[in-house]
């Protein structure tokens, strides 16, 4: 069950500890780390991936990566 904004965006930084930088279809970038549902299932995420994120209510510039678009 998602709490938050949903909003479309790419992956532009792979950072330490499972965090990406991704840029979302409005400019904004935000640092996100990977929802339990795709890491329980191993899904690589690469720099250029299309991603769905879904951002915190309490911070704007933190995400949840929660699908990976083909």
């Amino acid at each position: 069950m998602s709490s938050g904004e949903e909003i479309a965006g790419a992956i532009i930084e792979v950072m330490p500890n499972a965090m990406y930088r991704v840029e979302l279809l409005d400019g904004r970038r935000v640092i996100c780390h990977v929802a339990s549902e795709m890491r329980m299932h191993v899904v690589k995420i690469l720099p250029g991936d299309r991603v769905t994120v879904v951002l915190s209510p309490y911070d704007v510039t933190r995400g949840r990566i929660i699908h990976r678009d083909k």
